[in-house]
């Protein structure tokens, strides 16, 4: 073996030169592809100037860096005792072994070496300097988080390669999670930072710095859109000294300069911070405002609300702020589509289904605080069929205001009973749900459809109030299944099918009939479910339809994203002057100020007969 001259990257132009024995390069060790070409083997005499400490190991860079961007020049060396004796800028030789580590299959593995042998500290009092991102390294894609996803990572089918098999090349200026991947172990710093999202539990945040982005909102967050779900976001994990990130962040607060080692973990590329994040400016203002749309009384101008209340119940700590946002920010809806109604006794499992009990708690809270005299109209589920909690019984359910609008000849069907569009058009049951013994809605909620009319008869329109099958069992957006699972996305096209086919009966009978079908889709409106939905259905989507921008499109923080499960559908009859607002009460604040994980929405139509 040769010896050399080792200069040390980015050590502030300072050199040195010692007698070494050189084996494998880091750069070698990590290869320009997700795993290692030296995984399972024994690796010697591998140089690295020590840049972080870790509870469980050391993070090297290479000290014979090469001048390829898809090969990371710094590893994760793990094992909690190596680094006793070791500091921050000490420059080292090891041997160990090449390891791929991963805590579930759905992960990519994470490169590092276990077993390590020090074989001689070579010099130390060198700088660990950041490299910082965007000025350093290329900027993060913006679009795109792998060449596997062919285009679309919300693609239908998904999951149809993975990554742990194909092992790609990496392709760092093209593809998100390349980029990150070509940055694994290396100490670096994210200028500028601010809060996409709440942070979790444990305080992980996820930030974008002062690079190029795409889908930036009003607010500070990255809105999903079309093919883009904002690769150019990282999560901000456990600092490595032991302090602990605030669980107080919002979305849009400036957190300020990050620097920390690019790592891998529970499903996701993290920077793992040196400390703990500090906010350094919270966003202005705390609150939105509440909506602008306000009922005129009258069928020139009904407002109609929709809102996921999250697993009410009549004992619910946060039914009287439910029924606040409803007064205060909703304005009191003259129809309120609700979801995630629980039975009377909540998650109690029993033979209770009925919800009167939790509808009347909530109307007479309403009224209490000056809202509307709601009354209610749902249908008492099969016990313990509808999904959701165990024993909640969740359903689906309106409120309406009666000096404003009635059911139009009440009929309520049951729980078994499938609805049909009779001719005129008329409900066989209003209300009513949608084929609810179908194989599609097994574990899920069934859509309530019912008509309503103003008090003198006059002018009447259509609702399917929908809560369909959730996104359980999806794989991590940067997890090794590519595209990402999208759990329950068969279910949920079967469910939009049957929907939208009722909505086809009704304008088959009367192409000008007014048709609402509102609340928690679970499901993006560009994805295949929905644009399914919307060709069966011929509806329209009201955010296009009152020109809603595209990036304010968002009722649902997840991952790094601000995104829209939560929709409203419109025929064609109610589309003149519509109007449309997403109230974004619940997202704006702070993990515990929220009342609910989603935000309501209001709409404003003309129903009156043409």
């Amino acid at each position: 073996m040769k010896t050399h001259c080792v200069y040390v990257q980015l050590l502030a132009a300072a050199s040195f030169c010692g007698q070494l024995v050189s084996g494998e390069t880091v750069s070698e060790i990590n290869g320009n592809k997700y795993l290692s070409p030296y995984n399972g083997k024994n690796v010697t005499y591998v140089d690295g100037l020590i840049t972080a400490k870790g509870p469980n190991g050391i993070w090297i860079r290479s000290t014979t860096p090469d001048k390829d961007d898809r090969t990371s020049e710094s590893v994760y060396v793990f094992d909690k005792n190596f680094g006793k004796n070791l500091t921050v800028g000490d420059v080292i030789q090891l041997n160990g072994t090449v390891s791929e580590y991963r805590s579930s299959k759905a992960y990519v593995y994470l490169t590092e070496i276990v077993n390590p042998k020090l074989v001689r500290k070579v010099s130390s009092g060198h700088a660990a300097t950041p490299l910082v991102i965007g000025k350093d390294t290329i900027n993060p894609p913006t679009k795109a988080f792998s060449a596997l996803d062919d285009g679309d990572v919300f693609a239908v089918p998904n999951n149809a390669s993975l990554i742990s098999s194909t092992n790609p090349t990496l392709i760092p200026r093209n593809y998100g999670m390349d980029f990150w991947e070509s940055l694994s172990g290396e100490l670096v710093t994210v200028k500028g930072a601010h809060a996409l999202t709440k942070p979790n539990n444990y305080g992980d945040t996820w930030v974008i710095g002062d690079w190029k982005v795409t889908g930036l909102n009003s607010r500070g967050g990255l809105t999903t859109v079309d093919k883009d779900a904002n690769p150019e976001a990282i999560i901000i994990g456990s600092p490595l000294d032991g302090s602990k990130n605030p669980v107080i962040t919002r979305v849009g607060d400036v957190l300020g300069d990050i620097t920390g080692v690019v790592s891998y973990s529970f499903g996701y590329y993290t920077i793992l911070p040196l400390t703990a994040l500090k906010i350094a400016k919270g966003v202005e203002p705390a609150l939105p405002p509440p909506t602008s749309l306000v009922s005129d009384g009258d069928c020139g101008g009904i407002t109609v609300g929709s809102y996921n209340v999250e697993n009410l119940w009549a004992g619910s700590d946060h039914l009287v702020n439910m029924s606040a946002h409803i007064v205060d920010y909703l304005r009191g809806p003259d129809l309120v589509f609700v979801q995630e109604i629980q039975d009377n006794n909540g998650e109690k499992n029993d033979a209770v289904v009925s919800a009167n009990l939790t509808l009347s708690t909530l109307t007479s809270a309403i009224s209490s605080l000056g809202g509307p005299e709601y009354e209610f109209a749902q249908i008492d589920p099969v016990d313990d069929k509808n999904g959701g909690a165990p024993g909640g019984n969740i359903r689906t359910a309106y409120l309406y205001n009666p000096e404003i609008l009635r059911l139009r000849n009440p009929n309520f069907g049951s729980s078994t009973e499938a609805n049909q569009v009779l001719s005129g058009p008329e409900l066989k049951y209003n209300p009513g749900l949608i084929d609810p013994t179908n194989s599609a809605w097994t574990a899920s909620r069934k859509p309530l459809v019912a008509a309503f009319e103003t008090l003198d008869g006059k002018n009447s329109f259509f609702t399917i109030n929908v809560h369909y099958g959730s996104k359980g069992g999806s794989s991590s957006i940067e997890g090794d299944a590519r595209p990402p699972v999208n759990g329950g996305v068969d279910d949920r096209q079967d469910q939009m099918q049957l929907t939208a086919e009722f909505v086809a009966d009704i304008l088959a009978e009367d192409k000008n009939a007014k048709v609402i079908v509102a609340g928690d889709f679970n499901e993006f409106a560009f994805v295949e479910p929905l644009e399914n939905f919307k060709k069966i259905s011929n509806l329209k989507d009201l955010d296009e339809a009152a020109n809603v921008p595209e990036l304010e499109r968002f009722t649902y923080l997840f991952d790094m994203n601000s995104q829209e499960l939560d929709h409203m559908f419109i025929s064609q009859a109610l589309k003149p002057k519509a109007q449309y607002e997403h109230v974004h009460i619940n997202t704006w604040v702070t993990a515990a100020q929220q009342i609910s994980d989603h935000d309501p929405s209001v709409a404003k139509f003309n129903i009156c007969k043409r």
